[in-house]
């Protein structure tokens, strides 16, 4: 089978023809139809996360259908699954019994520790795959599985607040946008500064603000969600909050967060990470999502373009989120 594969971090994907993967117990063989692009993809090319698999085919917002099946499977040849960023976990850990699958420490991830979707096939454990509405195209529904699961993780962190603010409006906040609106929040959104462009379109959704990352909302907000990954917008996100509100950072890098005085944070102001995803996140946003009904925006790549699509993701010059199409 084609597969677009990274074999050293920092150098551009090859490529190649690898031998098509078989399903082990448990597991699904999965003719990929689409895969989005995201920035932790960007990440792990970039050599900005750890430790990845190498060689190792990129790629965890997987769309495609079910080939084989290995045993003890609740999906059936032909069904349409969607395979996550969370590719395992031993089910047998404090935090796995605890209902935090997501912090499991022998977790293995799509595109990561295990081979992922820039590939005319993939493997996955059947636990962690998805049924997607119907409402979604393969294109259209690619982005929902890491930009759309992690955001509504991120968002569900923040409680619930009546003043929602979102740094950084990329792939994530543009589909957890949707969601706030829809469930009545008012939301204010903080751009690159000068990006009015971005601003415009955040209030074109329906924001009641949006301004720089370095302007002061005109009210003060009750949770903010930093889906940039910049540690300046901590402290600056700490100061737009009002007494007892939560940051939530959304993203698995960050650059470092400068100091801040302490009295920024008093006040009960509390500052907390998202990790990962549990199931339970997919089924509820997999639910509530068609309602909305929360909408992608998508460029489409053929799957021997990756580079481009992580290039121009890389430049900022996508007018959407990248998917890359396997063509039969």
């Amino acid at each position: 089978m084609r597969a677009m594969v990274l074999n050293e971090p920092k150098r551009p994907l090859e490529l190649r023809d690898v031998p098509k993967p078989k399903p082990g117990r448990g597991q699904l063989l999965v003719r990929v139809s689409t895969c989005a692009v995201c920035r932790t993809d960007l990440h792990v090319v970039d050599g900005e996360l750890p430790d990845p698999k190498l060689p190792l085919i990129p790629g965890h917002q997987i769309v495609g259908r079910v080939e084989e099946i290995g045993e003890n499977s609740n999906f059936a040849i032909g069904d349409r699954v969607g395979i996550p960023w969370l590719g395992w976990t031993d089910g047998d850990c404090a935090y796995c019994l605890s209902g935090r699958e997501n912090l499991c420490d022998n977790a293995r991830f799509t595109g990561y520790t295990i081979d992922g979707g820039y590939a005319e096939f993939t493997v996955a454990d059947a636990r962690y795959c998805f049924h997607l509405p119907e409402r979604y195209s393969d294109v259209e529904v690619a982005p929902l599985l890491c930009a759309g699961l992690i955001g509504y993780r991120s968002y569900r962190k923040t409680g619930d607040p009546r003043r929602l603010g979102i740094y950084g409006f990329g792939n994530a906040a543009h589909l957890i946008a949707q969601i706030a609106i829809y469930e009545g929040r008012e939301l204010f959104v903080f751009t690159r500064s000068g990006d009015k462009a971005t601003q415009q379109a955040a209030k074109e959704l329906g924001a009641v603000w949006a301004g720089g990352s370095d302007e002061m909302p005109p009210e003060k907000l009750d949770a903010a969600i930093i889906f940039a990954s910049a540690g300046p917008l901590v402290p600056a996100a700490l100061r737009a909050l009002a007494k007892g509100g939560i940051i939530v950072c959304g993203g698995i890098h960050m650059s470092d967060i400068p100091s801040f005085p302490y009295v920024d944070l008093w006040e009960e102001r509390v500052i907390t990470s998202v990790a990962n995803l549990t199931r339970g996140d997919g089924e509820e946003f997999f639910e509530l999502a068609p309602r909305v009904p929360v909408q992608t925006h998508t460029e489409a790549f053929p799957l021997e373009q990756a580079n481009n699509a992580l290039d121009r993701f890389r430049a900022g010059k996508l007018k959407g989120t990248a998917v890359l199409t396997i063509a039969e």
